[in-house]
């Protein structure tokens, strides 16, 4: 596929503009933001555009959005690039009307699936872990296009249709118990790979949020008001409420989804804070409704650390900077320090773990100078001379890593970098 020439020279630009600012990382400015171009957007013969992860052959709903995000502002410029943008908004859209309740889709209809045990099954899903973010993704991926280009062409009735099936099963997973019929089972795996109590998850109270199955890693949730998905909802509803005005004249529908937010940031606001000794109100990352809470945070985005990111807060939110004291300390189980850096892992990769992506979402959500030069420093020297971001690596030494191709993190270093 030829690259968009809009592409190549902000690439090139990147390159010089880092070897001025920072120039230990200057090496990884170009190769990492065209990586997700130059390796994993495929066109397809109905002229929508396929996007893998990078060394999994399946497009997730949140990888392949934030992926395109680092391009979304050349689509001002470049016809090619709004032509691959619209391309993957349409494979969303036929993705999410197919089924809701899955995270990873194939290309096309084949055998690779996974054979887990669900109430509904497609040659087209990769897996069916139902994940709110996901469904989030494919809103905000539409609403940054649009925001960039005003393209009403987006709007069609299978797209109006996307946002309305989102908008019902936020609705329905409000009362998981009572109203939804999602059940997951998978067997021979590790615990964190399936949901239990015979596929409909542990129990939970009414909170006005809305219930995930698992969280952005794909691994369980352990309670299943996942706040971070949560809070990420609340944005995806108020964008949803303008695409549906704007596209449809849609008032009613839009009127919905404000009201869905409205329940659901009440949620989070009610039953998601804690008072933790030493620092204050915090958010938890997962809550029940019924008393209990997980305290703690996932480098994977939407997270705690990546609120103001998401568009819930601002960055000095007095809740949101206890809980980012909380994270990036040692009353998070998955703050890590060791030799080679310190930074938010994952339960997905365990202990002692620290993920590129976090470092990253570090700079993007400070407004501290000194930190952000300081995991810049991390990032310059934690890449195994791969030139490459990873999913996740050792503490104590940076050459113990996961994933050498994971183009969610090199999007989200260029991103970064074009920040900057």
């Amino acid at each position: 596929m030829e690259i968009p020439s809009a592409l190549l020279r902000f690439a090139e630009e990147l390159e010089k503009k880092t070897e001025k600012t920072f120039p230990a990382l200057a090496p990884l400015a170009k190769q990492c933001y065209l990586n997700t171009i130059e390796t994993t957007v495929k066109p397809c013969d109905n002229g929508d555009y396929f996007v893998i992860t990078g060394d999994i052959p399946a497009l997730w709903l949140r990888d392949s959005a934030a992926q395109l995000r680092p391009y979304m502002a050349l689509c001002k410029e470049s016809d090619e690039l709004c032509e691959i943008m619209k391309g993957v908004i349409r494979r969303h859209v036929f993705y999410v009307n197919l089924d809701p309740y899955s995270n990873a889709f194939n290309e096309e209809k084949n055998e690779n699936s996974h054979k887990d045990e669900t109430d509904f099954a497609s040659p087209y899903i990769w897996e069916r872990k139902y994940e709110v973010d996901s469904l989030c993704a494919s809103v905000y991926l539409a609403a940054d296009y649009y925001n960039v280009t005003r393209d009403c062409s987006i709007f069609t009735e299978d797209f109006r249709k996307m946002l309305l099936t989102i908008l019902r099963v936020f609705v329905t997973e409000q009362r998981h118990a009572e109203q939804s019929v999602y059940y997951f089972i998978r067997t021979d795996c590790p615990e964190t790979d399936t949901i239990p109590l015979n596929g409909k998850g542990n129990p939970v109270g009414y909170t006005g949020m809305t219930w995930s199955g698992f969280r952005p890693s794909d691994d369980r949730c352990v309670y299943n008001y996942l706040i971070p998905a949560n809070m990420m909802a609340v944005c995806a509803m108020k964008k949803a409420a303008l695409l549906l005005r704007d596209g449809y004249a849609d008032e009613e529908n839009a009127v919905k989804c404000e009201a869905l937010l409205d329940e659901i940031r009440q949620g989070i606001e009610t039953f998601g804070i804690v008072d933790y000794p030493g620092i204050g109100k915090i958010y938890a990352y997962e809550t029940d409704g019924l008393g209990h809470h997980l305290l703690m945070d996932d480098a994977n985005s939407p997270s705690l650390l990546a609120m103001p990111y998401i568009g819930y807060c601002d960055k000095d939110d007095p809740i949101y900077l206890n809980t980012r004291k909380f994270i990036l300390s040692s009353e998070n189980p998955f703050y890590f320090e060791g030799k080679a850096a310190k930074g938010v892992g994952s339960p997905h990769t365990g202990k002692d773990k620290i993920w590129h992506i976090s470092l990253v979402m570090q700079i993007l959500t400070t407004t501290d100078e000194q930190e952000k030069q300081e995991c810049l420093e991390m990032l310059a020297a934690t890449h195994a001379d791969k030139y490459f971001m990873h999913e996740s690596f050792n503490k104590d030494d940076p050459s113990d890593f996961t994933r050498s191709w994971f183009a969610w993190a090199n999007a989200l270093f260029a991103q970064m970098l074009s920040t900057l």
